[in-house]
């Protein structure tokens, strides 16, 4: 995206906290940055990751990495059970998702996360305050005695499968489902190696791999005109 133009920022994190030492930091499209201030139609955006909420990630570092060695690990297990439950027709499951939504303390740990990140938004002025941490989508306004704010949380990509859109003015929550990725028209239900005769023209058919290399290599069209 960088090198089609478009600028990029990425937002550090608790688990990417080596890279803080680098904040500022720009090349080009691409910026690192601890947070984001961004004004847009007349509002104000707060834009960060949400680990500066957290009293275990700011006074111990030592448990904020033990923390975040043992979620990794649980990734991992979790992605070793999925493939199991995939080969017996069975749906993936979060183990950190059934933790989070069930344990009383990680249950107020995340509410007490997002009143917090709304009330220091509403203080500092903030109409949007947008943020990760805690791997909850979310979004919803919240009327405070300072003012109106809205909160939005990506969640994340690892677990959730979710991320933040903002497209034509408004705001939505993309959530990944690999179903919409395995509808094929029934015009193209062929088998590898088969020909599409079509009104226009005649394409190879490709493997999903043999297809993103062929895109990979193809050059762009700065090159092409630039040849």
């Amino acid at each position: 995206m960088a090198a089609s133009g478009t600028k990029v920022y990425y937002i550090t994190g608790n688990h990417d906290d080596a890279l803080r030492r680098y904040s500022d930091f720009s090349s080009g499209n691409i910026n690192l940055r601890d947070k984001l201030i961004l004004r847009i139609k007349d509002k104000n955006y707060w834009i960060f990751h949400g680990d500066v909420f957290d009293v275990f990630i700011k006074y111990s570092p030592f448990i904020s990495k033990l923390g975040g060695k043992s979620y990794d690990y649980l990734i991992l297990v979790n992605r070793w059970v999925n493939k199991i439950r995939h080969m017996m027709g069975m749906p993936s499951m979060s183990f950190a998702k059934k933790v989070k939504y069930s344990v009383k303390e990680a249950i107020k740990f995340v509410d007490d996360f997002e009143d917090t990140a709304i009330k220091i938004a509403a203080e500092q002025g903030y109409d949007y305050v947008v943020c990760g941490h805690i791997h909850r989508p979310q979004m919803r306004t919240v009327d405070t005695k300072d003012k109106k704010v809205i909160y939005l949380n990506s969640g994340d990509w690892v677990e959730s499968l979710t991320a933040l859109e903002y497209k034509w003015g408004r705001w939505s929550i993309y959530e990944y489902d690999e179903t919409d990725y395995d509808i094929v028209n029934a015009r193209l239900r062929v088998e590898n190696g088969a020909v599409i005769e079509d009104d226009d023209d005649i394409e190879e058919v490709f493997s999903k791999e043999e297809l993103f290399h062929q895109i990979v290599q193809r050059p762009s069209r700065s090159k092409r005109s630039a040849g």
